[in-house]
């Protein structure tokens, strides 16, 4: 059944960090409308596609998106009126084209996204489908074990760790409604014991707590002691991944861990401190470990650790097949960090997945740090079927709405929903 579009809008909005970004609205000509809106990133990958900003230090100080906006307007809009929404991967191979760089820095990738999203929920809306169906196939059913960020550093957090998210992973959990309800009672065991101990109950960009902490070791044994103190069993019921966002902390060839006072440190050191802590902690993921373009020691770090850990590429891969081909040749990883607006369109990232398909390789549906209420991830995620999704803490709607959409999925699938991986 033929789904013409009638009309493209966007809309400068903001997301959760008080920054603008895009909503755009796509419908059709039997009025049905599609919407989605555009996160965007604080830690970003130097080899994201460009996410298209105004500079204009007189609004926003320089990151308005009105130029974005203009484009979904003046310049997407004309190209696919008419055509059918249906047709996602045509569609998104005409705005790649409109665009003609391969950064997608002519019309913003911020641009490109939010039509491709919207699109794709028109045209689910339209075919009668939720939308992790409408993407995945009616025999998309497995829901994600979730990577809950509880505490911040890096560039998320004002706080005294290098290392960017501490994350539970509800492992030992049978369905996504338990998982989510054992990291939420964990959350709250967190909140009590940092409490106690007077440190700092904020929470940075993605909900997680941010205190001034001695050391980043600090921050994996409050995360045992809080599993603990909810009753559940650290390393079986809930386990631990890190993010380290090494890129942030990586200056002139050495890994400098100056927030922890632990200092410059190699990648062999890097290494074999996330070595150590494997084994004095219930860690089972461990992402962007090393700095973005330090291949050889990505290469190293699998060697090492890939047997026992997950070690994921999300700054050193950016969601591009490209540097994930590259990846799975020199076995500089064993799994991905898959997000929409790294990329720029729905089509570029089923194709990178479809490439961690191939290799054997484990793929996480991930958020940005700055989000927004939409809900477009989630559905991804069950969709791709991949078993496994990051979207931040147990608090900050932004975040929850994942996190209940999933909860809807799961109880609309019944009996036939899958959990993890």
């Amino acid at each position: 059944m033929s789904s013409p579009i009638s009309q493209i809008r966007a809309l400068e909005i903001l997301d959760s960090r008080g920054t603008p970004t895009l909503r755009v609205s796509v419908q059709l000509q039997n009025g049905i409308v599609g919407t989605a809106s555009v996160p965007s990133g604080a830690s970003t990958g130097e080899h994201e596609a460009v996410e298209l900003r105004d500079g204009d230090r007189a609004r926003y100080g320089g990151k308005g998106v009105r130029r974005a906006v203009t484009n979904v307007n003046e310049r997407i809009g004309p190209v696919l009126m008419g055509r059918d929404a249906s047709q996602q991967a045509e569609l998104d191979r005409l705005m790649l084209e409109l665009d003609g760089t391969p950064n997608k820095s002519t019309l913003g990738a911020n641009a490109i996204l939010g039509v491709s999203q919207a699109l794709a929920r028109a045209a689910a809306t339209a075919a009668g489908l939720p939308l992790y169906a409408y993407l995945g196939g009616t025999g998309a059913r497995r829901l994600p074990l979730p990577q809950m960020n509880v505490i911040n550093g890096g560039k998320h957090a004002d706080s005294s760790l290098d290392l960017q998210e501490f994350m539970l992973v509800p492992r030992g959990a049978t369905t996504f409604a338990e998982a989510l309800r054992f990291g939420a009672e964990t959350f709250q065991a967190l909140k009590s014991l940092l409490h106690q101990r007077g440190l700092s109950t904020a929470v940075g960009d993605e909900g997680g707590f941010a205190p001034q902490l001695q050391s980043n070791e600090q921050a994996c044994e409050l995360i045992v002691g809080a599993i603990q103190s909810a009753g559940l069993r650290a390393g079986e019921d809930v386990a631990i991944a890190i993010d380290a966002a090494a890129s942030s902390f990586f200056e002139q060839g050495k890994y400098r861990l100056i927030r922890s006072q632990q200092g410059d440190q190699s990648a062999a050191q890097m290494i074999e401190l996330y070595r150590a802590w494997s084994q004095r902690y219930p860690i089972v993921s461990l992402e962007d470990g090393l700095a973005e373009n330090d291949w050889q020691g990505f290469q190293a770090l699998t060697a090492a650790l890939g047997a026992e850990l997950q070690i994921v590429g999300d700054d050193l891969l950016v969601t591009n097949p490209v540097y994930i081909r590259r990846a799975i040749e020199e076995h500089s990883c064993n799994a991905v960090l898959i997000k929409l607006n790294q990329i720029g369109s729905v089509t570029e990232t089923m194709d990178a997945i479809a490439l961690c398909r191939q290799a054997g390789w484990g793929f996480i549906i991930s958020h940005r740090s700055g989000e927004t209420e939409d809900s477009f991830i989630a559905d991804f995620a069950v969709a791709m079927g991949g078993g496994q999704i990051k979207t931040g803490s147990l608090c900050r709607s932004e975040r929850i709405a994942k996190y209940n959409r999933l909860l809807e999925i799961e109880q609309e699938l019944g009996r036939a929903a899958l959990f993890g991986i």
